[in-house]
């Protein structure tokens, strides 16, 4: 049987009031682009998963409330973006294409390649690489650990980033360990730009939009330099 975990004088209604604002934060950090959804759609289709959370939540998992509901609002407004078109599975072809030239390139020159190497072997423009640079940024949204722990971006599990803490293995804490060492050691490899956009972004959680006012870039390029970092971060790692 489901526990939901909470004082029994709340309704399932008063939860979700009081959950309203977690919503909206989650809303505001995410980048709704150039015009496929407006805010307010990305806040009703939240709370629809604010609302999932609240039914489903086992309280036997060992999860956070709070976090368990940030996937589930997450995911639902990432699958609204992909069937609206936004990390559509063309993009996610595109960029698996994207990975391999890379690979190729590095093993053929035997270093990384540059830039205008990678838009060579694929024919595309530096434009066309901005934009995929947008699509990791898009799919980070959904978990950075997703990003840049999977081999190609291909279709992400939401349930599966709910971490049971009651099941951590020895070998899991371990590896835990060894990603937090490995990511820690790839972000020193950042110059100071990049280093300031992802502290402003993952740890004082500003918005695209707070973030561009702060460094004077437009906000696409805000999230271009993202993605690109997660790139850097990724390549790093693997």
């Amino acid at each position: 049987m489901i526990k939901l975990g909470y004082p029994a004088a709340e309704t399932e209604n008063e939860i979700i009031l009081k959950y309203i604002p977690l919503v909206k934060r989650i809303v505001n950090r995410i980048d709704s682009g150039d015009g496929y959804l407006e805010k307010d759609d990305l806040f009703s289709v939240g709370v629809i998963g604010l609302m999932d959370a609240v039914k489903k939540y086992d309280s036997d998992k060992s999860v956070p409330f709070e976090a368990y509901a940030s996937v589930r609002i997450k995911g639902s407004i990432i699958d609204e973006m992909r069937k609206s078109g936004r990390v559509s599975r063309d993009r996610i072809n595109k960029l698996n294409r994207f990975y391999r030239a890379r690979e190729d390139l590095e093993q053929k020159l035997l270093r990384k390649p540059e830039e205008h190497e990678i838009c060579m072997e694929l024919g595309i423009t530096q434009k066309d690489l901005y934009k995929l640079h947008e699509t990791v940024h898009y799919l980070s949204e959904v978990s950075m650990e997703t990003t840049l722990f999977t081999g190609d971006g291909s279709e992400i599990q939401l349930l599966d980033m709910i971490k049971d803490e009651s099941m951590q293995s020895p070998e899991m804490n371990y590896l835990e360990k060894e990603r937090k060492s490995l990511l820690i050691e790839a972000i020193e490899q950042l110059n100071e730009r990049e280093k300031i956009i992802l502290s402003l972004y993952y740890v004082e959680e500003l918005t695209l939009k707070e973030i561009a006012y702060i460094l004077d870039i437009s906000i696409p390029r805000v999230s271009q330099i993202h993605g690109k970092i997660l790139v850097r971060l990724k390549d790093f790692m693997s």
